[in-house]
């Protein structure tokens, strides 16, 4: 009698219990059904709108815009077309994002800083700042600054008068507008030329500290570096610089340059309201730092502001950065509240006066969002690059 033999080896499992096939196979439906979705929305939306005698596209971008913007950084008149209006609002929209992104860092981490301070009264007043700003919304503090404070200023007859140069009134601020003359080239030469030459020293520095612990000022030096050589190409070139002062003619001022009070409301609103938040993102970071390294510094003699500035905050930055950076995003989202006060960003001037003139509200729509997840993920990959150039690297 015949024996049958066994096959010792284990059967091969069924493809549906493999890991690898079945995560293939449930993300290719939910990439197919997100496409579905999409194409059945960009679809319907399309049929709608040839139903109802809507045209699509992005002709309407050609077409005279035929309305004026009370501000814009580039060259813009009522005669321009719509492609212009968009870009005087993302340029507007840039500006006081980046305005209100440095102006609240620098007053985050001083007010973060102070939260800690041993000094009582340092410490309880920016704690109140902190829970009150914050606490408020921010539509509210751009109404208080531009309705309550900006708005009760003087007429331009009565304008507060700051040595005869600026001019604060309920209008804006007026101050001299620098006009470069042949030969300032040199100049912005000079000044190149002492950015490269800082950081060469500040690398030459640190270099020369991990070989021989000496601490070379770079700080002095840079600022020594920075203001002297530029203003030594200056004279050389013979002061190739004007100044246009701003002067009242008729009811107005003219000359100079003028920051609009919505543009100041919306930045002084945005700034204090975004630098609560990183008062304590910085607060925090600066607590995760273990004690024992304040200590230690404390023990080589190290005064507390460097041990603040070389001990702490590098340590601490690696717990800022992250959430710092979603404060970025946020200010810059926030600053689309600036159509409430009627400043020209690129929700007011775009997806406002230009939606609701031309009726091309896909179009426009489409495009302001684009714009935003642009910038978004501008900061995001900016920020990204400095936590890891910043990052502390084992050895």
């Amino acid at each position: 009698m015949n024996k049958q033999k066994i096959d010792s080896r284990p059967a091969s499992p069924k493809p549906w219990y493999d890991p690898r096939i079945r995560a293939i196979f449930f993300q290719t439906v939910v990439i197919a059904l997100v496409f579905w979705g999409g194409w059945t929305l960009v679809d319907n939306t399309l049929s709608n709108m040839e139903s109802r005698g809507i045209s699509t596209g992005f002709g309407f971008l050609d077409e005279t815009a035929g309305f004026g913007i009370i501000m814009s950084m580039v060259p813009y008149d009522a005669t321009m077309t719509y492609g212009r209006t968009f870009w005087v609002g993302l340029t507007n929209t840039l500006l006081v994002s980046a305005m209100g992104i440095v102006t609240a860092t620098i007053i985050g981490f001083i007010l973060g800083v102070a939260r800690l301070s041993s000094n009582w009264l340092v410490a309880k007043v920016a704690l109140v700042y902190v829970e009150i700003i914050r606490n408020i919304p921010l539509l509210l503090q751009i109404f208080f600054w531009y309705f309550a404070v900006l708005s009760s200023l003087p007429s331009p007859r009565q304008s507060i008068d700051v040595g005869g140069a600026l001019f604060l009134n309920n209008r804006g601020l007026y101050v001299p507008e620098p006009l470069t003359q042949d030969g300032f080239g040199l100049v912005w030469g000079a000044l190149i030329s002492a950015i490269v030459g800082v950081v060469v020293l500040k690398k030459w520095a640190k270099k020369r500290q991990l070989a021989t612990g000496q601490i070379f000022p770079v700080f002095k030096v840079s600022v020594a570096v920075l203001v002297v050589l530029p203003i030594l190409a200056y004279v050389v070139a013979g002061g190739p610089l004007e100044w246009d002062l701003p002067a009242l003619k008729g009811f107005n001022f003219g000359g100079g340059i003028s920051i609009i009070p919505e543009l100041a409301a919306l930045w002084i609103a945005l700034s204090l309201y975004t630098a609560s938040f990183i008062a304590e993102i910085v607060r925090s970071g600066i607590v995760s730092v273990s004690k024992g390294q304040t200590e230690a510094a404390k023990a080589l003699g190290l005064p507390n502001g460097l041990t603040l500035r070389l001990v702490v905050i590098p340590q601490a930055m690696r717990v800022i950065i992250p959430p710092l950076t979603s404060q970025y995003l946020n200010l810059a989202k926030n600053s689309s509240l600036a159509t409430a006060i009627g400043y020209p960003d690129l929700v007011a001037v775009f997806m406002g006066t230009t939606l609701n003139q031309t009726g091309q509200a896909v179009e426009v729509v489409a495009i302001t969002m684009a714009v935003y997840l642009t910038i978004s993920l501008s900061i995001s990959l900016l920020m990204n690059i400095y936590n890891r150039a910043v990052a502390i690297k084992e050895r």
